[in-house]
């Protein structure tokens, strides 16, 4: 009886070692799945131009209108781009993403490049409505077999230091020179916004 039991102990053991072998390799795809979600996400801010300049400028304009703006546009962006990027994830449709994303480009620039002063809430809302579409192109852009959650988590961090960029470059709005130079840049990034706009239509 004892030798029976040892068997089957044995064969239990076998067969635990035989299972553990095989879920190994779909273990170790999940966890390089989850993995390359996080750089992807973190890579995919960066992937385009006007993702990187509309980012970057709202850190601008934030720098210019100063507190609370410096640190409220920079947060609503992230926020709100997180759910849009969650409807694109969830494959909820949103015409004309890469209309928006241009014209955002346009819009942010524009209100860099006259040192446009609206009220704090107008600013944010308008932050956050073009948020939505940077997001849903996130979102829509997920590979298959990553990780949803880290592909978002990545690309909502790279976002926050775009933002934060676009501060330290603003902090130069201290200066005379700097104040037109900052005016330059924003006119830069509207006119690249019309060019993203017109490839958008083409």
């Amino acid at each position: 009886m004892a030798i029976e039991m040892r068997g089957r102990e044995r064969a239990g053991a076998v067969l635990w070692a035989l299972g553990l072998l095989l879920a190994l390799p779909a273990w170790a795809h999940e966890q390089s799945g989850q993995a390359a979600g996080f750089v992807t996400g973190m890579l995919h801010p960066i992937s385009g131009l006007d993702h990187v300049l509309a980012m970057v400028a709202v850190g601008l304009w934030g720098a210019q209108l100063g507190a609370p703006a410096i640190w409220l546009l920079p947060v609503t962006f992230p926020l709100v781009m997180a759910f849009g990027g969650f409807l694109g994830l969830l494959g909820v449709p949103l015409p004309g993403v890469e209309i928006g994303i241009a014209v955002s480009a346009i819009l942010l620039g524009t209100m860099v490049a006259t040192q446009s002063r609206p009220p704090l809430w107008l600013a944010a809302a308008l932050v956050g409505f073009f948020a939505v579409f940077h997001g849903h192109a996130h979102g829509t852009e997920l590979p298959a077999g990553e990780s949803g959650l880290l592909y978002s988590i990545g690309f909502v961090i790279v976002t926050g230091l775009l933002h934060a960029t676009g501060i330290a470059i603003g902090l130069i709005h201290r200066w005379q020179k700097g104040r037109i130079a900052l005016r330059g840049a924003g006119a830069m990034v509207g006119a690249a916004g019309v060019f993203f706009l017109w490839r958008a239509l083409a």
